[in-house]
């Protein structure tokens, strides 16, 4: 009995994490679910932007719609189809 009990509470277990996964998942343009990317703008073309990531492996994303004035260089977040710049973030000298 104990132990249909603990079989039970691990396919439970196991269900929700995976299923969490797939809620915060998006798909790049090879139709593979990532995570949110996060890094530099390598390529643009039409809706599709390529993005350098922190482990320096590219990934080709489709977008929705690219933000006005974004130039290769600039620093993005894509989530869900949308792209948004990273601000920049601020050094403060003698700290």
């Amino acid at each position: 009995m104990k132990t249909k009990s603990i079989v039970a509470l691990l396919i439970i277990i196991a269900f929700t994490v995976g299923a969490t996964g797939l809620a915060f998942a998006t798909k790049n343009v090879a139709g593979k679910e990532t995570a949110d990317i996060r890094g530099t703008v390598t390529k643009i073309e039409d809706n599709k932007i390529t993005v350098k990531v922190a482990d320096k492996k590219e990934t080709t994303v489709e977008v929705k719609k690219l933000p006005e004035g974004l130039k290769i260089g600039d620093r993005v977040v894509v989530k869900d189809g949308e792209v948004t710049r990273e601000r920049p973030r601020r050094v403060i000298e003698g700290c």
